[in-house]
């Protein structure tokens, strides 16, 4: 009995467990990508490596487990396609890199909670979603997008006293390893205004995908599949992009060492199984349980960053990361209300037809104008129905992607 009970919490632990293992490891991603910078790899290379290595790892993956269900490719979708893996794969890593070469690993990461709120913006902007601010949920998103924007303007402005919380003398950064030229290593010079304008541009063009690949998941709805088309596009502009800057062939050149390592990881862990898992997890518990998990990329860079790249943590750092959580969790919270509000706003078929058969059992032989005119609502329910499940559909569609990819994709 004891040992089954046992099995029975390790069986409910087992996704809480997945994502802090998956976030976790996309807060490694960032320290790699920290070191191989410092290297001298250029960060178009990288994304172009990047995106090829997701789409080796996930081609398979995506064959055999959507052969069954996967969809006619059509020209709408590779055009969908070809734009998400502009904005939510080459343009955005590519911005996303160069602003963690101009920052920090704990900075960029701390950015990247901003995507929820910027696409809230753009939804609002687009006139994709209203803005109910009469409603909980509405001021619940909008003073979360506010309070995330705060943190950033924080995060970039206020420095504040040193905070030590530990010291373990180790500096990757200051090892003399040998650079992907052959050149001595890129001393990586702080900016953080040009870094914060590339992190927001990161963040936009981020959010732009989620906007579009939320359109695409009605035309194409598998996420595998969908991914994996996404990675070939984005993979084919950055090799485009990146050989038309990159003229000399020794800076394509993968060696053994950090440079290999941190592409590698970043598109198989990364881009590949990270957002395996984490659809496994969206299937088993919901999209929302999976966002609750975001800040641990941060919390986890917090933590690797001074240990390993000897970063130092100042109070403006923790203060501007804390209220971008607090937007975040803001955010994330009026999104649930509203998509629960909406599933019970929307009624079962099977309700209409119990309503539909009562009645007609209760009309008896007087089959006239009234059973006539209760057809006719009933084909209006219907349609109401069809229309109203349609756009919760595509809601939960646009919060499930909202919350789930950013981490793992960027």
């Amino acid at each position: 009995m004891r040992m089954g009970r046992l099995w029975h919490v390790v069986l409910g632990l087992k996704e809480p467990l997945m994502m802090v293992i998956v976030q976790v490891g996309l807060g490694g991603v960032s320290i790699m990508y920290k070191l191989a910078l410092r290297e001298g790899m250029s960060p178009r290379v990288m994304v172009a490596y990047r995106l090829i290595f997701a789409t080796a790892f996930l081609a398979p993956i995506a064959f055999f487990c959507e052969r069954k269900i996967r969809p006619r490719l059509t020209l709408k979708v590779l055009i969908q396609a070809f734009f998400c893996g502009l904005f939510g794969g080459s343009l955005g890593q590519t911005l996303n890199l160069e602003s963690l070469g101009l920052t920090s690993a704990m900075y960029a990461s701390a950015m990247l909670n901003l995507i929820p709120g910027v696409t809230f913006v753009l939804a609002v902007l687009f006139r994709l979603e209203k803005l109910s601010i009469r409603t909980a949920e509405g001021i619940a998103k909008v003073m979360g997008t506010l309070l995330g924007l705060g943190g950033a303007m924080l995060l970039t402005f206020y420095k504040g006293f040193e905070i030590k919380i530990f010291s373990r003398h180790v500096d990757l950064l200051k090892v003399d390893l040998p650079s992907v030229a052959g050149a001595p290593p890129v001393p990586q010079q702080q900016n953080m205004v040009l870094g914060s304008v590339l992190a927001i541009g990161a963040c936009i063009s981020v959010s732009s995908w989620l906007i579009l690949q939320a359109k695409m998941s009605k035309d194409y709805p598998c996420q595998l599949s969908s991914t994996t088309l996404m990675s070939f596009m984005g993979a084919i502009q950055s090799l485009v992009y990146s050989l038309a800057r990159e003229h000399e062939w020794i800076k394509w050149r993968l060696r053994w060492n950090t440079g290999l390592l941190a592409v590698v990881y970043a598109g198989v862990f990364g881009s590949g199984l990270s957002i395996t898992l984490m659809t496994w997890c969206v299937r088993t518990r919901g999209p929302l349980f999976v966002s609750m998990f975001n800040p641990l990329v941060l919390v986890a860079v917090a933590f690797m960053a001074p240990m390993l790249l000897d970063e130092k943590l100042y109070l403006g750092s923790i203060l501007g990361s804390a209220l971008i959580i607090c937007g975040l969790y803001l955010v994330l919270w009026g999104q649930g209300r509203e998509r629960k509000r909406l599933n019970q706003l929307v009624p079962t078929e099977s309700i209409v037809e119990v309503v539909a058969t009562t009645q007609t059992k209760d009309n008896g032989d007087d089959r006239g104008s009234k059973c006539m005119t209760s057809r006719e609502e009933a084909a209006q329910e219907d349609s109401e129905l069809e229309d109203g499940r349609r756009s919760g559909v595509k809601k939960i569609i646009q919060e499930g992607e909202i919350i789930m990819l950013p981490m793992a994709q960027v």
